[in-house]
């Protein structure tokens, strides 16, 4: 999914971090383990402003990363729904996946169209590392508020790195809903036919778009770094078929993110 956060998606995956930072040492580990080093990445991102969107709204780009001294971070792609692994079982893992997708209102989308309100998405992931170089990822997540439906996405991510001085990621991206969400967002009732001038429409659930993700992550010093990443989706199926999207938005879905990242705790020298 790509990130179409805004500023309540900053304060939940801040809220960690606070966590992290002010809990003494002693309580995390044992006096043998190794220390825990804490890396957080922070800048500014570009993504469509709701589904199918032809503009762009600002938000930021936030990773928050924990990994024990003289271990690298483990690879997280750039594009991922918040959320970390509650169960590693060897190369499989699994945990929670949120997400976050801003307001629509008619004047958002230029037509006489039913709002869909802020959507704060709950689910999980499942991923395997086949190899030190390939991961594949599949997440499902439920509207709990908005478009209330059902959301999915599958990925696939070849990594090559330089533990963490360096690290390139890129990968293929699928998207899904169902009919729910799909009709939030792509869907033209007659009602709304009647006041915005669209045709009637009524798309059901599966594929929304077809994508591929870059990432690119260097340390400039012990403790700075920078992160970038683009994203190209493309909608297809009942989603690019839509009268809302031919007529107000558009099947191209891009996004870009650039950030600092800051590793503190463990060893790590100024």
């Amino acid at each position: 999914m790509t990130r179409r956060s805004k500023s309540i998606a900053f304060l939940f995956s801040t809220m960690p971090l606070a966590l992290f930072a002010s809990a003494p040492a002693h309580a995390s580990q044992d006096d043998d383990a190794p220390a825990k080093r804490t890396r957080i990445i922070l800048g500014p991102q570009l993504s469509p402003s709701w589904p199918g969107s032809e503009d762009l709204s600002v938000g930021p780009y936030v990773d928050l990363s924990r990994s024990p001294e003289g271990v690298p971070f483990e690879f997280e792609a750039p594009d991922e729904s918040f959320g970390s692994p509650l169960v590693h079982s060897g190369k499989f893992a699994f945990g929670p996946a949120f997400g976050f997708i801003g307001k629509r209102t008619a004047a958002d989308v230029g037509a006489d169209l039913p709002k869909v309100g802020l959507s704060i998405e709950a689910g999980g992931f499942a991923q395997v590392s086949l190899t030190p170089s390939f991961r594949v990822r599949i997440e499902g997540r439920k509207g709990l508020s908005g478009h209330k439906g059902w959301v999915g996405e599958a990925s696939a991510d070849y990594i090559t790195r330089d533990g963490d001085d360096w690290l390139f990621s890129i990968g293929p991206r699928v998207t899904f809903g169902d009919d729910r969400y799909h009709r939030a967002y792509f869907g033209v009732t007659p009602a709304a036919a009647a006041t915005s001038g669209l045709a009637a429409y009524d798309p059901k659930g599966g594929v929304q778009s077809v994508g591929v993700t870059a990432g690119y992550l260097r340390q400039l010093s012990k403790r700075w770094g920078v992160a970038l990443y683009g994203r190209y989706d493309r909608l297809v199926g009942d989603a690019a078929d839509s009268p809302v999207t031919r007529e107000l938005g558009t099947r191209s879905q891009p996004s870009v993110g650039v950030a600092l990242s800051y590793t503190f705790g463990g060893g790590t020298k100024q």
